[in-house]
């Protein structure tokens, strides 16, 4: 099988990218390096640097490798940049995934696994999240997440195009010798071990008076190899049923802050300073989902808790201070 790995050269993308190797997939990435890393990909991996703002790129990209299917990341992510500036967020992840869509159309690929999100649920009416819960993104890149789930749906009904939508919460961890390099770095995890590697002196707290047992918000993280195992499962049952479907993923666990922190101090050995700061609009008091239709369905079963999440980010930061950019990475 042949298989389009949209964003590949990202975070999750690039761990995908990798366990779709050890199960015997061929794989061609598709990035741009904006915010991907080709240090991050394997040999085997043939990566074309391309943008999904090129329809004649696309096009040949289609015509010369016959895909069974397209796994697509490629998005921008960063929740207070989509408010400032919503222009390029709709433009990278609505419109440069309908250039996808149509390419994939016009070449008679039918199958697509799409990278979506919980933030489409915006302040959510119940906890845990199913996939039936109402969603109203309460920011821009929960918007353009949703508006792509419905441009599938409409594909589908139109063109018969397939889909599986996965609705990430909080994606952590480390795998394959590879991690997490953003810049600016957002995600809670490896901001607080920046601190223990002294790149910060002090984690912010942004609310400490939310109506949880601590005070601070509290989300469902999950390892990036539970999460691109559950990718694999997605795209077997994709190749095999061809039926669209949505599912959330998930460790169905809650953490708030102050506990990430502590357990970041447990394993690091690190003081961790933490300062308390202001509530940022847009963040829910409590994010959890309900992972039971994948588990039932597809026998998806998160294996790494917190504990398991922290170290292995750890490990890959401590060991790569500077990311894919650290002197004698090797990948």
């Amino acid at each position: 099988m042949n298989i389009l790995v949209t964003g590949g050269a990202g975070y999750i993308g690039s761990h995908a990218v990798r366990m779709l190797l050890q199960n015997k997939y061929k794989v061609v990435v598709y990035d741009n390096l904006i915010n991907g890393h080709k240090e991050s990909l394997p040999a085997e991996a043939e990566l074309v640097v391309g943008d999904l703002n090129g329809k004649e790129k696309l096009d040949k990209l289609f015509k010369k490798h016959k895909f069974d299917a397209v796994i697509h990341f490629a998005a921008f992510i960063e929740v207070g940049e989509s408010m400032k500036n919503p222009a390029k967020f709709y433009r990278n992840n609505v419109v440069n995934t309908l250039n996808l869509l149509e390419a994939m159309v016009n070449n008679n690929i039918k199958k697509i696994i799409f990278s979506s999100t919980a933030a489409l649920f915006g302040y959510p009416n119940e906890i845990p999240i199913k996939e039936e819960t109402k969603k109203e993104p309460v920011n821009v890149y929960g918007r353009t997440k949703l508006i792509i789930e419905q441009m599938l749906s409409d594909f589908d009904s139109a063109y018969g195009l397939k889909f599986i939508a996965l609705r990430y919460f909080n994606a952590s961890g480390a795998d394959f010798g590879i991690g997490e390099d953003h810049n600016p770095e957002t995600h809670l995890i490896p901001l607080v071990l920046q601190v223990a590697l002294g790149k910060r002196e002090s984690i912010s707290i942004f609310g400490t008076d939310y109506p949880t047992k601590d005070g601070t918000c509290i989300r469902d993280y999950i390892h990036v190899t539970d999460l691109v195992d559950a990718h694999m499962l997605a795209l077997n049952k994709l190749l095999s049923t061809n039926k669209s479907d949505y599912y959330n993923l998930g460790n169905g666990d809650g953490y708030s802050v102050k506990e990430i922190i502590e357990i970041a101090r447990e394993i690091t050995c690190h003081k961790i300073p933490a300062v308390k700061s202001k509530r940022r609009a847009g963040d829910p008091a409590v994010l959890i989902a309900d992972s039971t239709k994948i588990q039932k369905e597809l026998g998806w079963k998160p294996k790494y808790g917190l504990k398991e999440i922290i170290k292995s980010a750890w490990e890959w930061h401590k060991n790569n201070p500077n990311g894919f950019k650290t002197k004698g990475f090797n990948k």
